[in-house]
């Protein structure tokens, strides 16, 4: 009995200490959860400021040249010279091709010979002119004389009426001779304008550049037989086809265009900035993203494309060094207007949610607050938030995975920090 009253005390014992053991245990545990705090999240952050941003369109188009000038014949002639190299920058009235002047050259005297001809044909119808003019005088005189003495019985009438027959002949040859020297001075108007059509042809064999250009690669060589609207006589050095009548094209780089199309929707925006003065427009290459050339807006087109619906504008810009070749695509931006002030923050700083855009605002004692914000255009680097960031107010640009809304933070600079005022346009 006593045996069995030992085990039970023995038992319960050991119970108590279980149970003792297991309170402590749970109360151990509980207390260090109690005590355990997240560590700050490492972020990067950057002050939001403020700087006049432009509003924009950006597009895809294509440079064109200026002027292009295909250069042809316009007389038929064999090619005895060119002046240029193929590629070669030429200025207006630079000489480019010679065609063989001799036969111009001789139908040129020939119609000088014709002036010359005319000119002593007309002095000797003159000087007839003169000599019947007189004698048509004398024969006026002569019948006058007579006719009173037939009044008076002193000479016969036969006689009056044969001298008034001499004087009408006279007077008919007076006419003839106005005529030939009238004819004289027609011949040698004909021929004089024989002369100046002759050396205006004779002009045409030496082929200049009508404008400034690069030269683009000669499509004859010397000796091929050229005409007007038609084709070289013995095919051209490049294996151009000879149904072409085109020398050589001759492509004006400087200024030169650029051509891009816009939204129909856009149209109403870009015709109210117009209105209000000239437009902007910044013009990049794609391999040079970062170098722009500013234009001006010089075209928007009278109509809507039907097929596209969009709207064909062009762009002229300054081309001194020949950045930009007619053919090649670039990145147009149309600027329309400028935000004062505006609120900038870095691109990578705005974060996307199912409610839309945010931002982690970090506050003075290192919490982090998430702001939706509204975001506008980019900046380059930078982007417009246009509500939910006050200038001055530090957003995190790098660690966004580690912050929770309400945590702490501790910011880290970058290696390289970079300013949010560097961003390009």
């Amino acid at each position: 009995m006593r045996h069995n009253e030992g085990r039970r005390s023995l038992l319960r014992s050991l119970l108590y200490l279980t149970g003792l053991s297991a309170c402590l245990f749970t109360g151990c545990v509980n207390k260090a959860q109690q005590n355990f705090d997240r560590p700050p999240a490492p972020v990067t952050v950057t002050e939001a400021i403020t700087q006049d941003v432009p509003t924009y369109l950006d597009a895809i188009g294509k440079t064109v040249a200026r002027e292009v000038v295909s250069i042809q014949s316009q007389v038929s002639g064999r090619i005895t010279k060119i002046h240029f190299t193929d590629g070669a920058d030429v200025k207006k009235g630079d000489m480019l091709f010679t065609i063989d002047t001799r036969p111009f050259e001789a139908n040129l005297r020939q119609a000088q010979a014709n002036v010359s001809r005319d000119n002593a044909l007309k002095k000797q119808a003159e000087a007839n002119l003169a000599k019947d003019v007189a004698q048509a005088k004398w024969g006026e005189v002569e019948v006058k004389r007579y006719g009173i003495l037939v009044q008076g019985g002193v000479v016969p009438r036969e006689q009056y009426e044969q001298l008034r027959a001499n004087a009408d002949s006279l007077n008919a040859a007076v006419e003839a001779d106005r005529a030939t020297v009238h004819s004289a001075e027609e011949a040698i108007k004909v021929d004089a304008a024989a002369v100046e059509s002759t050396k205006v042809q004779l002009s045409y064999c030496s082929i200049r550049s009508p404008i400034d250009g690069r030269a683009g690669q000669r499509l004859v060589d010397v000796g091929n037989v050229v005409n007007p609207g038609g084709s070289s006589g013995n095919g051209s050095s490049s294996g151009t086809s000879g149904s072409s009548n085109s020398l050589l094209v001759i492509e004006r780089l400087d200024p030169i265009y650029a051509d891009f199309t816009i939204s129909q929707d856009k149209l109403a925006d870009v015709q109210q900035q117009m209105q209000a003065g000239r437009l902007k427009t910044e013009v990049r290459l794609p391999d040079t993203p970062e170098n722009s050339v500013t234009g001006q807006l010089t075209f928007l087109n009278n109509a809507v494309e039907n097929a596209t619906g969009t709207v064909n504008l062009r762009a002229t810009i300054p081309n001194t060094g020949h950045r930009f070749w007619p053919g090649r695509f670039v990145n147009i931006r149309l600027v329309l207007n400028t935000i004062h002030g505006a609120v900038l923050v870095p691109a990578n700083a705005p974060q996307m949610s199912g409610k839309g855009s945010y931002v982690y605002v970090v506050k003075q004692d290192s919490t982090v607050e998430q702001r939706q914000v509204s975001l506008g255009q980019r900046q380059g680097d930078l982007i417009v938030v246009e509500s939910g960031v006050q200038p001055g107010e530090r957003v995190v640009t790098n660690g966004q995975l580690g912050v929770t809304p309400g945590g702490k933070v501790r910011i880290d600079q970058p290696a390289n920090p970079s300013p949010a005022g560097n961003g390009t346009k």
